[in-house]
């Protein structure tokens, strides 16, 4: 046997956990500003702010707009996910063990990635009124104040809400729930998402304070949003004698920030009503 077989494995294992944590671990990664490759513990997100148009006296110097460009720093954070795989159970087991590490891994890591930058979106000032379930009327309310800010309505708005919330505007909404005024948006493999009122909607169970009376839905723009990846999922693998398994360790270093909080609504949601 090959002295490097082991490297085989390890290579195998990274490309897997990899690919899992790409399909199925994160959902909000492909919806947000990102940045790879950074180096050092932060990186910097440039918010640019709005230009206005001047005149100017004949024969006389353009004014410049003078452009505000405000950095907002995105902290990285390191984060772990780990487990042992004994060499032994995988001879009694009737399924995949090392895929069950994989995925458990990968998942568990695309869940804090999607943590992290939810809990950045939660910290805009920009709210929507009142409480109670997602309806039609508050839908509006959150998508004027996104057009009253001059957000661009240009396909690239998201709407987050939890699983309760989406149940229920299936039911009392009967736009959300037709075809002839939503289109079925293959965001993510295996996960159902449409694109209704130029905005694209998502099911998701990470949302802050989700199943209480307070649970947090989100509505943003893509640039709203930094996400910073100092390294990607990677995974590493030791053979432990002692206790005769693999110590399999996935890691990652990534952060999100608020780049503006005009760009995202807050829409505090009761997850316990029920209206239908």
């Amino acid at each position: 046997m090959s002295f490097s077989i082991d490297q085989s494995f390890v290579k195998q294992f990274e490309r897997e956990v990899h690919e899992a944590y790409q399909r199925q671990g994160s959902l909000l990664r492909g919806g947000v500003r990102t940045k790879s490759g950074v180096q050092g513990k932060s990186t910097t997100f440039q918010k640019v702010g709005k230009g206005a148009a001047t005149q100017k006296a004949r024969h006389g110097t353009v004014p410049p707009m003078n452009v505000d460009h405000v950095p907002i720093e995105c902290t990285l954070e390191d984060w772990y996910a780990s487990d042992w795989v004994d060499k032994l159970d995988e001879l009694k087991s009737n399924h995949d063990e090392r895929g069950v590490v994989v995925r458990a891994g990968a998942w568990g890591l695309g869940r804090k990635s999607d943590e992290l930058i939810i809990n950045a979106a939660s910290a805009t000032s920009t709210t929507v009124s009142g409480t109670g379930l997602v309806s039609k009327k508050r839908i509006l309310e959150a998508l004027e104040l996104l057009n009253q800010n001059d957000v661009p309505n240009d396909g690239q708005r998201y709407a987050l809400v939890t699983s309760h919330q989406w149940s229920e505007m299936l039911n009392t909404i009967a736009e959300f729930a037709s075809s002839d005024y939503v289109d079925g948006h293959p965001f993510m493999e295996g996960f159902e998402t449409r694109r209704w009122l130029g905005t694209i909607w998502m099911i998701h169970t990470g949302l802050t304070g989700a199943g209480t009376a307070a649970a947090a839905c989100l509505f943003y723009h893509k640039n709203a949003l930094g996400h910073a990846i100092g390294s990607e999922v990677g995974s590493d693998i030791w053979w432990d004698g002692d206790r005769q398994a693999f110590k399999v360790t996935n890691a990652m270093s990534q952060g999100a920030c608020l780049i503006d909080t005009s760009g995202v609504a807050k829409m505090t949601c009761d997850d316990t009503a029920i209206l239908s």
